[in-house]
């Protein structure tokens, strides 16, 4: 069981965060905690991130509008990268965001977008078509 829950952690990984760069979350949970790291990873990529009850690609809309909302600029780029890992549009991405203004406000909005537009400036698919 441990076998296979650390494959599709590893596996789910891959899948949302291959090609980002800089820290990822677990490399700083790890600094403080190894064996909480791997406990969080184990949860949050391999239980959480895996389910199949939703596409991947939902699943991270759904992940990329909540950070939005809530401001979390970091985690932010990270799952905007990890959305078009799983096959996003850069449209789909800023329709999502566009949709926090009611609950997010235009602020956080526009710090998304700048976001968003970074991403893509970095992946080379700046300006979108």
């Amino acid at each position: 069981m441990e076998k296979d829950l650390v494959a599709k952690t590893q596996q789910t990984a891959h899948l949302y965060f291959d090609g980002v760069s800089g820290e990822r979350p677990f490399d700083l949970w790890r600094a403080f905690d190894k064996e909480l790291a791997k406990d969080l990873s184990l949860f949050i990529t391999g239980k959480m991130y895996s389910r199949k009850r939703i596409p991947h690609k939902i699943r991270q809309l759904v992940t990329i509008a909540t950070l939005t909302a809530l401001s979390r600029p970091v985690e932010l780029k990270l799952h905007i990268h990890a959305g078009l890992n799983v096959g996003c549009t850069p449209q789909e991405i800023a329709e999502v965001i566009f949709q926090t203004f009611t609950y997010g406000g235009i602020p956080t909005v526009n710090a998304a977008l700048r976001i968003l537009r970074e991403v893509l400036t970095e992946k080379d698919m700046w300006p979108p078509e």
